[in-house]
């Protein structure tokens, strides 16, 4: 709901701004996507990409929940 809020506001000052946010959250999603699903390599995970991996495990589980969610 505050991400929401948080658009709504910032397409009402900036759409251009609003939208490059929104493009940058996505492409930070799809790369904790792509660090958690590809192979495994040797070596230590650096601090991005596990936030970026911990994002998309918690922005996945949220879609999960709002999908089977009987809720209105």
């Amino acid at each position: 709901m505050g991400l929401a809020l948080a658009s709504v506001w910032g397409w009402e000052r900036s759409p251009l701004a609003t939208g490059g946010a929104g493009g940058a959250l996505l492409a930070f999603v799809g790369y904790g996507g792509w660090e958690l699903l590809r192979p495994a390599r040797p070596g230590r995970r650096g601090r991005l990409a596990g936030v970026a991996a911990a994002t998309f495990a918690v922005v996945t589980l949220f879609i999960a929940y709002t999908w089977s969610c009987g809720c209105s």
